[in-house]
């Protein structure tokens, strides 16, 4: 999204028992896309203003009830930007006690002297899990849930001048979605450490607004494609004459359909109107590999003066599950995606844009998926942006896991599958619509209405959500939506991935798949793919996902596979030391063995690979080296292997096996090496020509310490962040497995480091990472110096821009 677009606000019913002259909590409010830039641009509506309040909290600690009260002194209070974790964590070692009680922060604005005739929202994008605000001592409405916007109406509690916003923040366990069952937080399968996760911000508008725009492409593959805008205008007055409504499809600043109506707002708060934006021309689609964008732009005006404008981004594209197969614009696609979690070392949920965005780009550039699942809650809408502007499908899901609760828990679960879907339906990456908490049994009731409620709010997207073998039974009888999706874990009698042939007459995919099941006992889920474990298991990550991928294409009628997982992430559930090993990348981000199948999964005249699944080292923990049927997974049509330059082996893919995957693994027999400390180089041929070769040394007496920024320059928001990875690597840059020792970093300039600092490398076998975090309005280089005591120093420079963002002090 372009920093000078309009974020999306919903305000449809102010409920609660305040007055309308005092703040209003909108309990069904949903947000759309955000602007990276904290404040919208003007453009021809002045009053069209967020500010950001990501800056300048302070961060009390435990609650104290008197911390909510105005005149309290919180100059012991520590001070903090936004998104912020509860607690310091490590990147293991998780304990949901560190974290199950109240907290509080506090924060003093004044409001600019030009907003004064304006309504004034305050709007929270994520806290976890209950939120009370106090603004200037008055009690707000609390808000359960922690992952979708929530906002308040403080017209009538705001002052020009010191405002004090005190926050409790609740993370006990509680009875809200995904927590609830009695059983306690171990039941779970991933943590949710507390805090003000997303970004806090206040929006001024006018006394009449456009809250909502949903711009729905409909029939796009016609040539009678159209745009129907459903518009929201909310009212804090009845205006005393008719206003005008304008929408416009734009591609950049050329205007290419637009539509108008007199419109009349006869009530307070939200008026519905509808236009629809026809003879569009030539459009280019939304695809995977050219993701097209076009932006509606309404403006809601007063005698031909604009009172205000919304924008919203839309893709063209008809996504369509059928019973034989998934159809990208008329064109069968086999989905092949991966599972993502939100949770991040040291912090949990709370990284910044840029960082949930590198998920999305290393899921589609690296991963090469073009389906990515939400699991198991809505996620950042950084990274739906990223979704959109990358190509990259996606299943959105709300809170849950394996639990369904009382009725009063089902109603949270209702209001955030809406609260969802009024957030993220602009964006052309969802596809489908999951309305099921995670592996939970059927209930038609509920899911009925879940259903019901997806077509109401949307109609263009399928529903489904994840099943398991205990729901998928009766399903006839009690499924209730309109993609079966099942999550399948089961093993073939040889001990290999099996996979279930679809159900007759309804569209079928895999919503998961591998993760950490025991495929060689058929039972469990404790095989623990971790870099610093059993190297055998390992290896055998990347070829149980390429026979899950493959065994599935098998089947004409699969619309394709989302397996168990991208990343690593803290769970209490068959884990070591509080981290799940499931992910092909570690919670880090870096790549597993394990994912060495996707990294392969590209054209080679885009990008020609050649990722080993095994570590080319003779150490203690692998003196025998990778053994004789060593996978190399490679987009090559041939590999020619060299040890110490001789020629060992000419290997061809193994299509037999793996018959339904474009570029299948290689084997080679690597037992008849004699040398000490050999050198392996592999040669990739595509037809005759050499596409790439990479070299491998056995020797560590080489070998390197690897430092890499994820991003050269930052802005001084205090918040912006980005990775720095560190790992061993051999004197060619290849992976060296456990080392030990610890990386001792440095920092200096306007940046702090976000991490354990010294790193120990023994838990996490010889990588890390931390990131750097800028300061506010600290501008500057920062440079990192990362040590280990055998592999030497590295440095990197990192540029901290200035802010343009608009926030208020």
């Amino acid at each position: 999204m372009s920093k000078n677009q309009h974020p999306k606000i919903s305000r449809r019913n102010f409920v609660g028992g305040l007055s309308a002259s005092l703040a209003t909590l909108i309990t069904n409010g949903a947000l759309g896309r955000s602007s990276t830039a904290s404040m919208t641009s003007p453009l021809s509506c002045p009053a069209c203003c967020t500010f950001s309040l990501d800056g300048n909290w302070l961060f009390g600690g435990k609650l104290s009830e008197a911390a909510t009260t105005p005149q309290f002194n919180d100059s012991a209070f520590a001070r903090i930007a936004l998104p912020h974790c509860v607690v310091p964590l490590s990147w293991q070692k998780w304990d949901a006690a560190q974290w199950e009680t109240q907290w509080i922060y506090r924060r003093h604005f004044a409001l600019p002297r030009e907003l004064s005739k304006r309504r004034i929202i305050l709007q929270f994008d994520g806290v976890m899990l209950g939120t009370t605000p106090y603004l200037n001592g008055h009690v707000l409405p609390q808000h359960l849930g922690g992952y979708l916007p929530f906002q308040y109406e403080i017209t009538g509690l705001v002052a020009r001048k010191d405002n004090v916003l005190a926050v409790v923040v609740d993370s006990r366990w509680s009875n809200v979605p995904p927590e609830g069952s009695p059983k306690g937080s171990g039941v779970v399968d991933y943590y949710l450490p507390g805090g003000i996760l997303r970004s806090v911000k206040l929006l001024a508008v006018p006394q009449i607004f456009i809250a909502d725009v949903f711009a729905k492409p409909v029939d796009v593959l016609d040539a009678k494609r159209r745009v129907e805008v459903k518009c929201t205008v909310d009212a804090g007055v009845q205006p005393r004459q008719e206003m005008k409504i304008e929408a416009a499809l734009m591609d950049g600043e050329r205007s290419l359909a637009s539509a108008s109506q007199e419109v009349r707002v006869e009530k307070t708060g939200p008026n519905h109107f509808d236009l629809t934006l026809d003879n569009l021309g030539d459009i280019r689609l939304w695809d995977n590999e050219n993701p097209n964008l076009y932006e509606v732009r309404v403006i809601l005006s007063t005698k031909g003066r604009p009172q205000h404008e919304r924008r919203v981004r839309i893709g063209f594209r008809e996504a369509r599950f059928e019973v034989d197969g998934f159809f990208l614009n008329g064109q069968r696609l086999r989905i092949f995606g991966l599972d993502r979690h939100e949770l991040f070392p040291y912090v949990g949920y709370a990284m910044p844009g840029r960082v949930m965005r590198r998920d999305a780009e290393i899921l589609r550039r690296e991963f090469n998926c073009n389906f990515a699942r939400c699991s198991h809650y809505p996620q950042s809408e950084a990274f739906l942006d990223a979704c959109d502007e990358l190509g990259l499908m996606v299943w959105d899901e709300p809170p849950g896991w394996g639990y369904l609760g009382d009725n009063a828990w089902q109603e949270l679960l209702f209001r955030d599958v809406g609260d969802m879907i009024r957030r993220d339906r602009n964006h052309p990456s969802i596809v489908i619509w999951a309305v099921r908490a995670n592996e939970t049994r059927n209930d038609p009731a509920l899911y009925g209405r879940t259903r019901e409620l997806a077509k109401t709010l949307d109609g263009s997207r399928p529903t489904s959500g994840s099943m398991t073998p205990g729901s998928r039974k009766n399903w006839e009888e009690e499924w209730r939506q309109d993609v079966f999706a099942f999550d399948d874990y089961h093993s073939d009698p040889d001990g290999t991935v099996g996979i279930d042939p679809p159900l007759p007459g309804v569209p079928y995919m895999l919503s998961e798949a591998v993760g950490q099941f025991n495929y060689a006992t058929g039972k469990h889920f404790d095989a623990i793919y971790r870099r610093a474990g059993d190297v055998t298991l390992q290896e055998a990550q990347a070829l149980r996902h390429a026979q899950a991928h493959s065994r599935a294409a098998n089947y004409p009628r699969m619309c394709g596979v989302v397996a168990w997982c991208a990343f690593e992430y803290g769970s209490p559930l068959n884990s070591t030391d509080g981290v799940k090993n499931p992910g092909v990348a570690d919670v880090f981000r870096i790549p597993k063995l394990g994912a060495a199948f996707y990294l392969a999964q590209v054209d080679p005249a885009i990008r020609p690979v050649i990722e080993p699944d095994f570590y080319w080292d003779f150490g203690p923990k692998t003196p025998a080296g990778p053994g004789n049927h060593a996978a190399i997974f490679s987009n090559g049509d041939r590999l020619e292997l060299f040890v110490d330059g001789s020629r060992l082996a000419t290997v061809l893919p193994d299509r037999e096996n793996f018959p339904h995957i474009k570029y299948p693994p290689f084997f080679a027999d690597l037992t008849s090496v004699a040398a000490e400390k050999p050198e392996l180089r592999i040669d990739a041929y595509v037809g005759d020509k050499l596409a790439l070769s990479r070299s491998f040394s056995a020797d560590p007496s080489h070998d390197l310490l690897w430092v890499h920024a994820d991003d050269t320059e930052l802005v001084a928001d205090g918040s912006d962040a980005t990775r720095l990875a560190f790992r061993a690597v051999d004197k060619f840059g290849a992976q060296r497995p456990f080392v030990s020792g610890e990386v001792t970093l440095q920092i200096s300039g306007p940046g702090v480091i976000v991490g354990d600092n010294p790193f120990q490398w023994e838990a996490s076998g010889g990588v890390g990472a931390v990131w750097i975090k800028t300061l506010p309005r600290q501008t500057g280089r920062i440079i990192v110096t990362a040590s280990h005591s055998t592999l030497g120093s590295k440095t990197v420079a990192i540029e901290v821009r200035p802010s343009t963002s608009a926030a208020i002090d």
